[in-house]
């Protein structure tokens, strides 16, 4: 190990005074993984609010089915004559708006910015393992993101067949207005998304494998870098299966070939195809799909990790068992898929296999949670905005975890299959516990993102408390109106008289969206404002153990200027007391990693 350390330092030792660097390849073609970072979390950003814009579209559709907005007619044109939105563009909206906040911004902008801000600061290594491949990584994801907007703008409308992409109306242009360019250029665009993954991915795996600095032993990783390092493994293994599904699909579209579609009618007229299935293009998705789930939710579990032991003033509770839970989800999150196809005419001994796993990994995510809430008893809790969006996690990620036994039991299942139940439960455990696992990470780690400056604590606790609220003001109540039997993705409910008295509770969602969408612009705000004027909090703000702390304020390519700093201890001996309780250096309740053991000193068994 050290020996590959000597080689890895020799190549970067003096990274950044070699060649002056032009604004071109400082900011833009940048292989530095700090600016790298930043691009992600920006694109991410942008890509979300367009995603938040959309739903709050297609919210105000829902809740006042037919009436005539003159927004609707300012934003989607020709959709919205009148200012009455067209039924075409409103699945459209809902498969967009789905595809961008699962792919584009809790994908792409969670792993994407603090996989590459942290791993090498946090693991003690100069730089990602081929910095080309990370700058070749994030312009891919760009590209894709650039054609999935413009995909919007194309003349039959973007892709509409839901964000799972089912077909038929996926697989045949003819079907529908939104089955046509929009669709193809959404395959384009998930193709590319996918190569920029994997290739993300599989540095990320090679960095933590083989760049730790001495001492950092895979037990003494802090369990941001196990979620990212697991997670990374977790899209290597899925996201090929996806672009398959994808390829096979563009196949069935233009070159005339079979693999999803069999016995379609249209206007009474049989087509040509025969032999495919769209069952297997489920399995496919799915394959992905579910694994998706967690390739969102870890990264955002491992930052609560962080942010909540930091801000306990405590170690970690059970980090043995947090890790092995990790592993655990990785495992099962892909023996799992067959959960979302319970009606599909799956065989019911099949059935009851995928209800099994489905609810075995209920236990690894309680191990999760059982660890926070003991972090935090009896703990010197910090109330910062990043701690707040961290036990605010821990909040959804139970309520929402909660209705996943039920989706996950084949028989009750049924009832509430592709009702607004379903959007209820993955909003909740996916969604909104992502969101606040990606907004703790940005109050905590932008010190260390924008040269020390700190964002405003009470702006942000305005940011998280209307979020909290308006989060479950719109997903608590969706539980009961998806019990109630309304269907997802019904351009309106008008046609069935006894959704009627749900209106109001559509109203009353609809109002806490907009609100919700209001707050981020508050967090925006923040982020901007702080990123030129914030005040400095010096070189270790939150009195942290880990590494990226220990770098200097002004980035350099290559992260600390002389030798690498070598590691002692795990990266959570908070509040450690000698028997004579006296803290181990005096006077401070936090040893870095870098603090060798004192004498009479036990390194904690953990």
């Amino acid at each position: 190990m050290s020996a590959a350390h000597a080689v890895v330092d020799h190549g970067h030792d003096d990274h950044g005074h070699h060649h002056k660097e032009t604004f071109i390849t400082k900011y833009i073609f940048s292989q530095d993984h700090k600016m790298i970072a930043k691009q992600y979390l920006i694109t991410g950003l942008i890509m979300g609010f367009i995603g938040i814009a959309m739903s709050i579209l297609f919210r105000m559709q829902l809740a006042w089915p037919g009436e005539s907005f003159p927004i609707f007619e300012a934003v989607l044109g020709k959709w919205a004559p009148d200012g009455v939105m067209d039924a075409d563009i409103y699945l459209a909206l809902v498969t967009i708006h789905g595809t961008i906040m699962v792919f584009f911004v809790l994908t792409a902008g969670l792993s994407g910015t603090f996989s590459n801000l942290l791993i090498p600061l946090q693991i003690g290594a100069r730089d990602m393992a081929s910095g080309f491949l990370n700058m070749v990584s994030y312009w891919l994801f760009f590209l894709s993101s650039i054609i999935m907007v413009c995909s919007l703008f194309v003349e039959a409308g973007p892709a509409a067949a839901g964000w799972t992409i089912y077909p038929p109306l996926s697989a045949i242009p003819m079907a529908q207005p939104g089955s046509g360019a929009g669709m193809t250029l959404w395959l384009v665009s998930m193709a590319i998304f996918i190569a920029s993954s994997l290739l993300g991915s599989l540095n990320y795996v090679v960095t933590v494998i083989n760049l730790r600095t001495k001492g950092m032993s895979m037990t003494r990783l802090p369990l941001t870098i196990w979620a990212f390092f697991v997670t990374a493994i977790i899209g290597i293994i899925s996201f090929p299966v996806l672009l398959s599904a994808a390829l096979l699909m563009v196949m069935d579209r233009s070159f005339g070939t079979s693999f999803f579609l069999s016995d379609i009618f249209i206007q009474g007229e049989v087509l040509h195809y025969q032999g495919g299935s769209p069952v297997l293009y489920e399995h496919l998705f799915w394959f992905l799909g579910h694994p998706e789930v967690y390739i969102v939710l870890l990264p955002a579990l491992g930052i609560t990790s962080e942010v909540m032991s930091t801000n306990a003033r405590k170690p970690i509770f059970g980090y043995r068992a947090m890790v092995a839970s990790i592993l655990a989800i990785a495992f099962l999150s892909t023996i799992v898929w067959g959960h979302h196809m319970f009606i599909s005419g799956m065989n019911p001994f099949l059935g009851s296999v995928f209800t099994f796993t489905t609810l075995l990994i209920a236990i690894p995510s309680a191990v999760k949670a059982f660890n926070y809430i003991t972090t935090l008893w009896k703990g010197n809790l910090q109330m910062n905005p990043g701690m707040l969006f961290s036990i605010g996690l821990v909040s959804t990620f139970i309520t929402g975890g909660l209705t996943g036994i039920i989706l996950g039991d084949s028989t009750l299942d049924i009832n509430v299959h592709d009702t607004y139940f379903v959007v209820a439960h993955f909003h909740l455990v996916m969604g909104i516990s992502a969101l606040y696992g990606l907004f703790a990470g940005v109050y905590h780690w932008f010190p260390k993102m924008f040269h020390g400056r700190m964002m405003n604590k009470n702006l942000g606790y305005v940011h998280f408390w209307i979020t909290a609220v308006c989060a479950y003001g719109v997903f608590f109540p969706m539980h009961f109106v998806g019990m109630a039997g309304v269907p997802r993705r019904y351009y309106q409910n008008t046609a069935f008289p006894m959704f009627d008295e749900l209106t109001n509770v559509q109203i009353l969602m609809t109002v806490f969206a907009i609100i919700a969408a209001l707050a981020q612009l508050i967090f925006i705000y923040n982020f901007i404002s702080s990123i030129f004027y914030g005040k400095k909090g010096g070189l270790n703000p939150w009195k942290s153990n880990t590494l990226e702390w220990t770098t200097p304020m002004e980035h350099i390519h290559g992260n600390w200027p002389g030798e690498i700093p070598h590691v002692h201890r795990w990266a959570y001996d908070y509040s450690k007391t000698y028997e004579n309780g006296e803290y181990i250096i005096a006077g401070q309740d936090f040893v870095p990693q870098t603090v060798p053991l004192q004498d009479n000193e036990e390194e904690m068994h953990h």
